[in-house]
């Protein structure tokens, strides 16, 4: 590598930088192709990720529109020049890729591309996936390839640091799917233990009020009225349950369509009136988008649970290169003097760390009488 100028060490520094960057795998691989395209000055790039079924788990892209994304369909299949990276785990560098033998075509809406580089990205002896380039943007020799052995160099670098990247992310996500599931474990735990303790207590109401029917209808309807309170409240553990056992959506629905889907649920579940608008809200990293929601989802737990609020309106707009979400009630609030107290019970140090965890901030406005604002602003990725 010595003989290559120093901005080409430079940029392969900048680019296994990005991706050591990244814990989540989705972020990974969009990295490892932005990087990939950028390295070799290439019009597009690809990662696929194979799946067990002649398909792809996961394919980014990186070049491509999201219209010309949508305009090609499905993921493609593991045939062609693809299969053969996967299969025989060798790099392949190509004049013109429509005229090697193993080509099979494109959809209509594919864009056109000549030349070609591609290689798997391994870890030991498994295949991780393959990543590949097109298009260098450089005078091709006649009938040559724009990708030199250079390039097939500095790619196979990039490849061997994107294995480790896939790898460590991978652990991560595993680690934290046990997390999930131990968190789920606990919520279904305290839920069976919340509703359990309202059940039994309805139940007991009830058979009091059914004594006093006929000797003291007063009492038997105050006995009544309990017992409606009582049903009232375990309805209300059992949405606060749903909310946070349910997946959040982020990977396929962003978090956006996420969060407006997850209000338009409360809105009809709860009396309040719960409202969502957003304004140019770029996608984040995976960690910030979930941190949002999670935030998100316990300031709305509380205003519907503890506020009283007939009106809670949720705003999440852009704010540089990150956002900005913001949970407004109308409620009781409370004396920010208390605020530790009111800390705990609502979640706060739960919510400031949170924000914290993802380089972001976390505020807090209220007033007895004067409803409560929360508000997190997270920084871009």
């Amino acid at each position: 590598m010595s003989h290559r100028p120093s901005s080409g060490l430079a940029a392969v520094s900048t680019a296994l930088l990005a991706m050591s960057r990244h814990l989540e795998v989705r972020d990974v691989l969009k990295t490892i192709v932005a990087s990939a395209r950028d390295l070799l000055d290439a019009e597009y790039a690809a990662l696929g990720v194979p799946d067990d079924h002649g398909g792809f788990a996961q394919f980014v892209v990186d070049g491509v529109s999201d219209a010309q994304w949508k305009a090609i369909g499905p993921l493609p299949r593991q045939h062609g020049i693809l299969a053969a990276m996967l299969r025989e785990a060798k790099v392949e560098r190509l004049a013109d890729v429509r005229k090697d033998p193993r080509f099979e075509g494109w959809p209509s809406a594919h864009p056109d591309m000549s030349d070609f580089l591609g290689l798997p990205i391994k870890d030991g002896d498994e295949v991780m996936g393959a990543l590949f380039l097109a298009n260098k943007r450089c005078p091709k020799p006649d009938g040559g390839c724009g990708f030199t052995e250079d390039d097939e160099e500095l790619l196979g670098i990039l490849a061997q640091h994107a294995a480790i990247a896939l790898t460590n992310a991978r652990l991560y996500e595993r680690s934290r799917e046990l997390t999930i599931a131990e968190e789920r474990s606990r919520l279904a735990h305290e839920l069976h233990d919340a509703v359990s303790q309202k059940l039994f207590s309805l139940r007991l109401t009830a058979q009091a009020a059914a004594a006093l029917v006929d000797r003291d209808p007063g009492r038997a309807k105050g006995e009544l009225q309990q017992v409606a309170e009582l049903a009232a409240e375990a309805a209300d553990e059992l949405r606060a349950a749903v909310v946070e056992l349910r997946p959040a959506a982020l990977d396929e629905d962003g978090l956006v369509n996420t969060l407006r889907t997850q209000i338009q649920v409360l809105d009809r579940a709860h009396t309040a009136k719960v409202t969502f608008d957003t304004c140019g809200v770029r996608a984040l990293p995976a960690a910030q988008e979930e941190a949002l929601l999670r935030v998100a989802q316990e300031a709305l737990h509380n205003a519907l649970r503890h506020s009283g609020a007939d009106r809670v309106d949720v705003v999440l707009v852009r704010r540089g290169q990150g956002a900005l979400l913001s949970v407004t009630d109308d409620g009781k609030g409370f004396e920010p003097r208390t605020v530790r107290r009111a800390g705990r019970h609502l979640g706060l140090v739960s919510m400031r760390d949170r924000a914290g965890g993802v380089g972001g901030t976390l505020s807090v406005a209220s007033a007895p009488g004067k409803g409560t604002t929360i508000e997190m602003e997270v920084p871009g990725g």
